[in-house]
């Protein structure tokens, strides 16, 4: 039999704010792209001197996962194997890709080509936080609630008591990250197409 999982927590950050279960947490108002991720960073009163070398992708995946897990997740609560990352957007790592380009002409800039693959963003979560369970990327044109609930249940039929979820994606100054936290011993919304869109789209 199939165990219940639940979404136990989410959040999203886009639009110059960050919300987490539907209530706001940070307002950037009007400032770009660069600007509002540091200001998060700043807001959230972590020390990671590595976020300033990271390309905008993995800095707003890192960022919505910090807002995702505080006061969810205690240390030590689960294995590094039984926590996983599945994650897509819709234009993989072209915002890196293309400052790459820009870079090649005054001579190419080996600190951006590390950013030019879109799983890179997987790897500074899961580097940050010890996870060492299975973690997929996908690319797709949007936000596929059911290809979600799919991947997200095979992975965690497998080792995965836990699973870091969702959408992020970066392109030039348009930005979004929506992230779940499903697990299976603790109940909150259920886990489900349905409710992955209805949350989606409520952020």
């Amino acid at each position: 039999m199939t165990e219940q999982k639940y979404i136990t927590a989410w959040c999203s950050v886009f639009n110059n704010k960050v919300a987490k279960n539907g209530m706001q947490l940070f307002d950037g108002k009007t400032v770009s792209i660069d600007e509002f991720v540091v200001g998060v960073y700043k807001y959230l009163q972590v020390q990671y001197p590595k976020f300033y070398k990271m390309d905008n992708l993995s800095k707003l995946g890192w960022l919505a996962t910090e807002v995702l897990l505080k006061d969810n997740i205690e240390k030590g609560s689960y294995a590094p194997e039984q926590i996983a990352v599945v994650l897509a957007n819709a234009n993989a790592s072209l915002d890196s890709d293309l400052r790459y380009l820009a870079s090649v002409k005054d001579g190419a800039s080996p600190a951006l080509f590390v950013y030019t693959l879109p799983n890179i963003v997987i790897g500074e979560i899961c580097i940050r936080n010890g996870f060492k369970g299975e973690n997929t990327f996908y690319i797709a044109a949007h936000f596929d609630a059911a290809m979600m609930y799919r991947q997200v249940s095979e992975t965690m039929g497998h080792k995965a008591e836990v699973c870091v979820c969702g959408w992020v994606d970066v392109f030039g100054e348009d930005y979004k990250a929506v992230l779940f936290l499903v697990e299976t011993h603790k109940e909150g919304i259920p886990f489900s197409e349905t409710n992955l869109k209805k949350l989606f789209e409520s952020n």
